[in-house]
């Protein structure tokens, strides 16, 4: 019995060791259906079991947005919603703070302190009059420092690589020498490749029965004297819009009341942010200092006086002007672009350009340039699921998802992986926009995830095409392409100058009255406003004198000085 025993004993052992070692066997080799490799993200990191690799936090993410409702959408698709939940573990939620300027409810919001997750804001470059601003917070210890975070993911570190920045976002905007390395905003809508640029196209624009109706070729229109022989005509033709009312000759931007430099560019002493401009000889000086100054407040004079623009142009909220453009109010509009929603049939032609102070019509191209920008709060907690979740979106993955939607509801992949829209999306796009953005992405005008996904940008070769929707000739661009073709964009693009520099105004922030000139600045565009409505032209020199008394005792000639030695030096180049 003993002997038999141990026989048996021997019999099993065996048999175990040999399905142990097929098990093991068959592991190493992958055959094995019971054992499943943990998720990893694309820095190796191990999700939890469970979890897809894009897992980050089960946590809610608010965001506050200083920007226009026309840029940018707060509402959600509850499906889009519950696919970023599942993706990351994200409760994602915007709220776009309402002021009559967007700078003003930066202003305010950042006074307050009370500020969620994280805030995003205007931010074109270095020279916006929302950089001091931010520039003051980060000082204040306000914000979260981004590099250390940003070390850590897939798309964002790019923006620590040698060469990807550009150099006013590099060194004006993100990684100031003050903080030593340190960044607090991250500058958003970089372009993947150098000098690339689209077919958007920008300024004024006419109704095209307008034109027709007149005999005029838009593209004809260079000069403020040729726009002043339009608008007079506009006026004697009598036309309506769709509400049959009389039209305004010339109407605001569409974005609502500013300064338009395009609409005036031959009497605009450098861009109208800016107002600091080169003359032929080298000289660096301040458009107060110039004679167009009074030359644009006299045609401005004229235009409101003989009604050939609309009276609140320089003032009118955003949602009035959307409003009369959208329902054909202004023959003119002063400024827009060609990816407008309501223009994709073109029922609005680009006028000019017109020729700019040196008589040119030249593109001008950045290297690179930036667009919009957002920053942590110091109070934030776990500031590092914020950098992640914008990781995520900046990704190809989290782009599909904010820029097509939901695979298999809103679009299919081809053959290549890469997306191609729907019909039924397309065809409730053309028949019910407002329906259409309920789907809760960009290509239907839902841009919630623009905020801090767009970055690393090439979509031709991550999509297979420039906009949305564009392989079926169906998407933005659809208008876009037509306008491009229009004003020969290739040809223009073509013989474009390509530029990597700072604007005047970037410096302000280290020199030592920046905060005083800023503000003497921002009193002189506040009167050349005043200028524009002032009962005659000897008041209106008095108003413009008097700002330009101001900005001199705010160091304005020191500062020409400094950035005329800035321009000499290559690695703080101006553009103007």
């Amino acid at each position: 019995m003993n002997r038999k025993w141990i026989k048996l004993f021997t019999i099993s052992l065996l048999v175990v060791l040999l399905i142990s070692g097929c098990t093991s066997n068959n592991s190493k080799n992958g055959s094995s259906t019971n054992t499943k490799e943990p998720a990893t993200d694309s820095k190796g990191n191990v999700a939890p079991e469970g979890k897809p690799a894009t897992w980050i936090a089960d946590r809610k993410i608010k965001g506050l947005v200083f920007m226009g409702s026309d840029d940018y959408t707060e509402d959600m698709n509850p499906e889009i919603k519950a696919k970023v939940k599942e993706l990351t573990g994200i409760d994602f939620e915007i709220q776009i703070m309402k002021a009559d300027h967007s700078i003003d409810g930066l202003v305010a919001g950042l006074a307050a302190g009370d500020l969620p997750d994280f805030i995003a804001f205007y931010l074109n470059n270095s020279g916006r009059p929302e950089m001091p601003v931010i520039l003051k917070a980060a000082r204040e210890g306000m914000f979260t420092d981004l590099t250390p975070l940003m070390k850590d993911t897939k798309v964002y570190s790019k923006y620590l690589e040698k060469g990807f920045l550009p150099i006013d976002t590099q060194y004006g905007v993100m990684f100031r020498p003050e903080f030593n390395g340190s960044t607090y905003f991250a500058h958003m809508n970089i372009n993947r490749e150098a000098g690339y640029s689209t077919n958007i196209v920008g300024g004024p624009f006419i109704r095209k029965d307008i034109a027709e109706a007149l005999n005029i070729d838009p593209r004809t229109i260079t000069t403020t004297d040729q726009l002043y022989d339009l608008a007079k005509k506009i006026k004697a033709g009598n036309f309506k819009d769709s509400n049959g009312k009389d039209v305004m000759p010339i109407g605001p931007a569409y974005w609502g009341g500013a300064e338009v430099g395009r609409l005036f560019q031959d009497l605009e002493w450098g861009a109208d942010d800016q107002r600091i401009n080169q003359d032929k000889d080298g000289k660096i000086t301040h458009e107060a200092e110039t004679p167009y100054a009074m030359k644009k407040v006299e045609f401005v004079k004229k235009l409101l006086s003989e009604k050939l623009m609309q009276p609140e142009f320089f003032t009118i909220d955003e949602s009035r002007a959307t409003e009369g453009a959208i329902n054909g109010s202004w023959g003119i509009i002063a400024n827009m672009h060609s990816m407008q929603d309501f223009n994709q049939d073109v029922h609005y032609l680009p006028i000019g350009p017109i020729k700019d102070v040196n008589g040119s019509t030249q593109m001008k191209v950045d290297f690179k340039s930036g667009y919009s920008g957002w920053a942590i709060p110091s109070t934030t907690k776990n500031p590092e699921d914020i950098m992640k979740f914008a990781d995520f979106l900046a990704s190809k993955q989290g782009k599909l998802l904010w820029k097509y939607g939901i695979e298999g509801r809103d679009y299919t992949l081809d053959a290549d992986g890469k997306p191609l829209v729907k019909q039924e999306v397309l065809d409730l796009k053309a028949k019910d926009p407002n329906e259409a953005k309920k789907l809760g992405f960009d290509g239907v005008g839902n841009s919630w995830g623009n905020i801090l996904g767009s970055t690393d940008n090439d979509n031709i070769v991550d999509f297979g095409e420039e906009n949305w929707a564009d392989k079926l000739n169906q998407g933005k661009s659809k208008g876009a392409d037509i306008v491009a073709e229009y004003v020969n964009w290739k040809e223009q693009r073509k013989n474009a100058e390509v530029r990597d520099a700072y604007t005047p105004t970037s410096f302000l922030g280290e020199f030592d009255r920046g905060t005083e000139l800023k503000a003497a600045l921002d009193n002189y565009n506040d009167s050349l406003i005043k200028a524009y409505y002032s009962k005659s032209t000897e008041e209106a020199q008095k108003t413009l004198d008097s700002a330009l008394k101001q900005m001199k005792s705010a160091g304005l000639d020191d500062y020409l000085k400094l950035i005329t030695e800035k321009n000499k030096d290559p690695k703080t180049v101006l553009k103007f």
